[in-house]
């Protein structure tokens, strides 16, 4: 057994290892001579009240207890090793191919896109010349959506799994040991491309195969047994376990499931616009005034209210980011952000969404799996119309939005393909707009200074989760109608960020390991 002690230290000291040695010691009524090794085993930033201050979490141990290691990811020959197909190459595909290895079963990857570098080629087009290719996107290709949107790694989901496991994989393929330590850790997206290609690597090393622009199209189910699976269009695969981590905007795979009378639902999701204001007001608000602290980083925020019986809350929010167009296919407009590692951007910008369930939809129907869906794409196609039918978006001042004015001018954004001024009350459905604007209001009563007229509101942000979950057996993981079809991340509705759908993609392959 450790000893866990919590401190408090200003941030000009946090790099004063002396200092928090002696604090700690101090707190936990130890001598220096009475421990082996000691290390900060969490940390956190305290904005609540100022001073500014950093938690500190300290493990010690002491002389005559036995220090736990990290266990170093170990690839296995898995060559000549019993096959399972992996369908998508994002972190729940990934780490599912990555645990295959582990466990002595030969993964074989189909990824729609491409490999991160080729990716890049893609991403310059629809932001420089409005091109979307449907299956090269911010979403789709190597890494799935978490390569190009930001590569933050906090999750809540602490019991569907092993999170430090997730961690400390990826600290093994190339990422800074501080993501073990730090609350809410984050790589990067300029980070990402190359711990990614280590990952694939290392699957190709072992055995195992990935094979990009590859796209589902089909499988075969024979006695509720699947049996094959063909891609594009051509070649049949022979396959007894396919694990399904297509991600949450592949949406001609629920339409595929949907015809072969494969079972899917709807499930509630978040709709509503991504805003951007400068990181210097984020900082002054959240740091309450300490703005210029050298040994701060740039400052984040989490926002949630209850209104008029629904959730708006602030989503995947970057600090220093950037603004991306994310679209998957033409005729469609969806934003998200990212940061890179160092968060050096001048703005901020997150997601303001209003949780959707179903019901909550005119005209639903008890059993229309595509009721959420079909709601999120006419938001899209709308967002497009209205903006030129280019991959320019819809956006409107803060302010403005709220009284219902058409903005006559906009600050400097960092959405690059640009925006159209409109009013997005007339864009966007009422029941999203009318939360949206009494949430406004009350996010400024909480933190004075963020309710103006400084902040751009850009539309959509929809692309938060998937509006549909298909069902799987909570002990087996398999489809509830369909044997070794597993289910998994956040296109089949188990996960919501990079970590927990890597942790879901373990949990898929555990789930076959024991059968």
């Amino acid at each position: 057994m450790s000893t866990l002690v919590q401190i408090s230290i200003l941030p000009h000291k946090q790099k004063d290892e002396a200092y928090i040695l002696d604090l700690a010691l101090t707190k936990a009524k130890l001598r220096m001579n009475a421990i082996r090794d000691w290390r900060i085993r969490k940390r956190s930033i305290d904005a609540r009240r100022a001073p500014v201050k950093l938690n500190l979490q300290i493990e010690f141990w002491k002389k005559d207890e036995v220090q736990k290691k990290h266990s170093p990811y170990v690839l296995n020959d898995v060559n000549n090793a019993k096959e399972i197909a992996i369908i998508g190459a994002g972190p729940a595909g990934l780490y599912a191919a990555l645990r295959a290895i582990e466990g002595g079963l030969k993964p074989v990857v189909f990824e729609r896109g491409k490999n991160v570098r080729e990716r890049r080629k893609d991403l310059a087009l629809i932001n420089k010349q409005h091109i979307v290719n449907p299956e090269s996107n911010y979403c789709f290709g190597e890494g799935g959506a978490g390569t190009y949107s930001d590569g933050k790694l906090y999750t809540r989901s602490k019991k569907r799994g092993n999170v430090l496991k997730a961690l400390e994989w990826f600290v093994h393929f190339g990422a800074d040991p501080s993501i073990l330590v730090d609350a809410h850790p984050h790589i990067g997206t300029n980070k990402l491309p190359k711990i990614i290609t280590a990952m694939r690597e290392a699957i190709i090393e072992a055995g195992g195969e990935v094979h990009f622009n590859s796209k589902l199209t089909d499988f075969r189910v024979n006695h509720n047994q699947i049996e094959a699976i063909q891609v594009n269009n051509d070649r049949w695969f022979s396959f007894t376990e396919v694990v399904l981590a297509t991600g949450h905007s592949a949406r001609d795979i629920f339409y595929l499931l949907h015809d072969k009378k494969v079972k899917i639902e709807a499930k509630p999701f978040a709709l509503g616009v991504r805003i951007e204001h400068q990181q210097k007001l984020i900082d002054h608000i959240q740091y309450h005034g300490d703005d210029d602290n050298p040994y701060l980083p740039p400052a984040s925020y989490s926002l949630v209210e209850q209104i008029d019986g629904m959730g708006v809350y602030s989503f995947c929010m970057c600090p220093g980011g950037i603004i991306a167009p994310c679209a998957t296919a033409k005729e469609e407009v969806v934003t998200n952000g990212w940061s890179p590692s160092k968060r050096n951007n001048p703005y901020a910008n997150s997601g303001i969404v209003v949780s959707v369930a179903p019901e909550d939809l005119p005209g639903n129907k008890a059993d229309d799996p595509f009721v959420c869906l079909d709601f999120q794409k006419m938001v899209e196609k709308k967002c497009w119309e209205i903006a030129g039918k280019t991959q320019r978006v819809p956006a409107q001042r803060m302010i403005d939005f709220v009284e219902g004015k058409v903005s006559q001018d906009f600050p400097k954004t960092s959405y690059q393909p640009g925006i159209v001024s409109v009013n997005l009350n007339e864009v966007l459905p009422p029941l999203i707009a009318q939360r949206l604007q009494k949430a406004f209001i009350r996010f400024g009563q909480k933190m004075k200074g963020y309710y103006t007229n400084e902040a751009v509101l850009h539309a959509p942000e929809s692309r938060t989760s998937s509006p549909i979950s298909i069902p799987r057996n909570s002990e087996t993981l398999e489809h509830i109608e369909i044997k070794g079809l597993y289910p998994c991340g956040e296109g089949a509705g188990y996960a919501g960020g990079i970590i927990s759908a890597a942790i879901d993609g373990i949990n898929c392959v555990d789930a076959i390991i024991r059968k």
